[in-house]
């Protein structure tokens, strides 16, 4: 039974998986207040899921990048929740949550926009990540994808895919401002069993992507 969580970007998100079953998911949007709202909704998709805490087996949240405070929220939920349960907790890059949340074969890239002319970029090709997650120049992040991408079916999604959209014309470009917490607690339920504790991925980018909560 894994717990997901996810603050790291325009929402705060939960979503309580039993094996392939989804018992209970929510997304509220929002830029701000995500330590007020997190752990009450958390109460909410347990109750509506209809577990208790004991019965959690897994923690699963989002450790970057996006916004710093709201990043910051969530992981220390998270890591308290784990801690006092005596299970892991799993870290999951929003950029790899956000190619889960697109459901798509085939090459898939997550883009955030990170202001001041850069991006957060990381592409996938049938699951498969191609490159770690980077923080780079537009014109440099588009170069990249233009080496990456070897043809077929491509998605480019996040709030920064609409800036990379012409280096691939023929690619379906997605723009949702929050990952899907279930995309989050499936891509969790895949890893092994973490020795630490999940870390925040700060990647170098003069903004983060969304207002701090």
């Amino acid at each position: 039974m894994i717990l997901a969580i996810d603050t790291c970007l325009a929402a705060s998100s939960i979503a309580v998986l039993d094996g392939d079953v989804v018992r209970a998911a929510r997304s509220e949007p929002m830029t701000r207040g995500h330590q007020e709202r997190i752990a009450v909704l958390a109460r909410e998709m347990m109750a509506e899921a209809g577990v208790k805490f004991p019965d959690l087996t897994r923690i699963a949240v989002t450790v970057g990048p996006g916004s710093f405070t709201g990043l910051r929220v969530g992981l220390s939920f998270a890591k308290g929740l784990a801690t006092a349960l005596s299970i892991p907790c799993v870290g999951i890059n929003s950029l790899e949550a956000l190619v889960a949340t697109a459901g798509a074969p085939g090459f898939v890239a997550g883009v955030l926009d990170a202001k001041m002319g850069q991006v957060y970029l990381q592409a996938f090709d049938g699951g498969k990540a191609l490159m770690a997650p980077d923080a780079l120049e537009v014109g440099v992040a588009a170069a990249r994808l233009a080496e990456l991408y070897s043809g077929g079916p491509a998605v480019l999604i996040g709030s920064g895919a609409p800036l990379l959209a012409d280096i691939l014309p023929e690619a379906t470009v997605l723009t949702p401002v929050y990952a899907d917490p279930v995309a989050v607690a499936r891509l969790a339920a895949g890893r092994p069993a973490p020795t630490h504790s999940p870390r925040p991925l700060y990647l170098r980018a003069p903004y983060a992507v969304a207002p701090a909560a």
